[in-house]
């Protein structure tokens, strides 16, 4: 397993937008791959997980700072193929974005993860991370 940089210098976006589709299926695969760039362009980074040719995990975050948190990296999107799981990938991709966090000097990396996930929020709790706040949301549509 490697792990590289998607867009114009790593992986092509075309090749990670069916492994983000596992985990946004409720949006279209055209419009994912246009949405990326537009999120690119303000400063969405991806990393990708390939292994024998093939991309099986992809972690999408920004590097922000806010009040509450100072300089911090929030990941967005954190996916592995459901026939790659358990072999290492997502450790490999949120292990490297902990260190691209200490290394740009942030004070720590945050993420969602919906309530029904419960073995995300186990992978999560192994790798350290606290349960924080509650996210609230609502629809203006």
């Amino acid at each position: 397993m490697n792990i590289y940089v998607v867009g114009e210098t790593g992986i092509a976006i075309e090749k990670v937008v069916p492994v983000m589709a596992e985990l946004r299926s409720t949006l279209p695969e055209a419009t994912m791959h246009k949405q990326i760039l537009r999120q690119m362009a303000d400063g969405y980074e991806m990393l990708a997980v390939v292994d024998a040719g093939h991309v099986i995990a992809v972690c999408g975050f920004v590097t922000k700072e806010k009040l509450a948190w100072g300089k911090h990296i929030y990941i967005d999107d954190l996916v592995t193929v459901k026939q790659a799981q358990n072999q290492g990938a997502g450790h490999l991709l949120l292990d490297t974005v902990v260190n691209l966090a200490k290394e740009r000097g942030c004070a720590s990396v945050h993420l969602d993860s919906g309530v029904h996930r419960f073995a995300a929020h186990r992978f999560y709790l192994h790798h350290k991370f606290d349960i924080t706040s509650h996210h609230f949301a609502i629809n203006i549509e």
